[in-house]
């Protein structure tokens, strides 16, 4: 079969191609390229779309945390939790600014970061705590906030994979991921759950105060023309960015629900095969599934090449832990045996999963599969 890809960006272009095509002219003919009026009103309704009190465009996902870490008058050496199963953004800016990662083993069954993992790790100079809401779903933000609240931690949620998944607390409230913690970043890179055609990102808060002084930082520390309150940062989002994702941002849910109905029938079809385990979803958190991660025992390599070799994509996220980075050498620490991280580094494997999937695509990459293990 051809053309099966691990996210189809043409396909799901081509849908909407009037609105985004009319979305760009409109921004080329206003020549308001910069903090051009898509940017407010997407931001505003981004905001709405996820019930935060603010939201604050940027230049992408991993400008989002640096900014979120300057916001909080952090002091170099000060410690940030962060899980070591995860991409290195998460980590370079905690580093980049001075900080010190501290590196924690994450859930073997959600593949995030828990409260127990962070119990563990924190000492006098722990600040912050960064989660990060793996392949889709959230972590267990409600042990976190807790935790976080008994030892006056920062909580700054990396929501770039997550974004529109909906945590569930104890009591039956619901919240979007993102703006349960103090700070929430995300990424709006091409293959993200809400992606634009370039890079972008942005930072939420429901804090009114942070909300302004990361405003002020992503805008060189200004407060007015001239006038610089902050060492910041120039990050913005481009108005056409901003343009295509206030369209995008309209069929969110929708992209969310083709996802999880893709996943249900990878589910479906591949559960009980000997060899692999198919992703677990939480009980508290709904699952966007920017990812559809398998684990595979023993033999994950070889399935990988013979997926490849039938013309089917497959995806290792991620292959090294953090603290084995050659960039993380001598920076930071590491906190308790990582055993589970090690395991996935050697065992994960996401299959193609994206807005446009078709049932003869998903069977075929399933053939695959069963015939490998046959």
């Amino acid at each position: 079969m051809e053309n099966i890809q691990m996210v189809d960006l043409k396909g799901q272009y081509k849908k909407i191609k009037a609105e985004i095509d009319a979305a760009v002219l409109d921004c080329i003919e206003s020549t308001a390229f910069i903090n051009g009026p898509a940017v407010k009103i997407f931001a505003t309704s981004l905001a709405q779309h996820l019930d935060a009190a603010r939201v604050i465009p940027c230049a992408n996902g991993t400008d989002a945390l640096q900014i979120a870490m300057m916001a909080l008058g952090l002091e170099r050496g000060d410690e940030i939790i962060v899980p070591a199963f995860t991409y290195i953004a998460t980590a370079e800016v905690i580093g980049l600014l001075g900080l010190v990662p501290v590196m924690v083993d994450v859930d073997p069954r959600t593949f995030n970061i828990t409260a127990e993992h962070i119990r563990k790790a924190i000492t006098p100079k722990t600040k912050a705590v960064v989660p990060v809401h793996l392949f889709g779903q959230s972590a267990d933000m409600e042990s976190i906030m807790k935790l976080a609240a008994e030892h006056n931690l920062y909580v700054i949620e990396d929501t770039a994979q997550a974004i529109g998944a909906e945590y569930t607390f104890s009591d039956g409230r619901k919240q979007k991921v993102g703006t349960i913690g103090h700070i929430g970043c995300t990424s709006f890179f091409p293959s993200k759950n809400l992606g634009c055609y370039g890079d972008g990102g942005a930072i939420m808060t429901n804090d009114a105060q942070l909300g302004e002084k990361i405003q002020i930082i992503a805008n060189h520390g200004q407060i007015k023309k001239y006038v610089h309150k902050y060492i910041g940062v120039n990050s913005r989002l481009d108005t056409l960015q901003a343009a295509i994702l206030g369209v995008k941002l309209k069929y969110l849910n929708d992209y969310s629900a083709a996802r999880r109905k893709a996943a249900d029938y990878y589910d479906q079809q591949l559960n009980g095969i000997e060899g692999i385990t198919v992703p677990v979803r939480a009980s508290n958190s709904t699952h966007v599934f920017h990812q559809y991660t398998l684990k595979v025992a023993g033999n994950r390599d070889e399935l990988k090449t013979f997926l490849e070799s039938k013309g089917i994509p497959a995806m290792i996220y991620y292959p090294i832990p953090l603290n084995e980075q050659e960039a993380f050498q001598g920076l930071g620490r590491v906190e308790g045996s990582l055993d589970v991280t090690i395991n996935l580094c050697q065992t994960v494997l996401s299959l193609p999963i994206h807005t446009e999937m078709d049932t003869a695509q998903q069977d075929y990459i399933i053939g695959g599969i069963k015939e490998f293990f046959k």
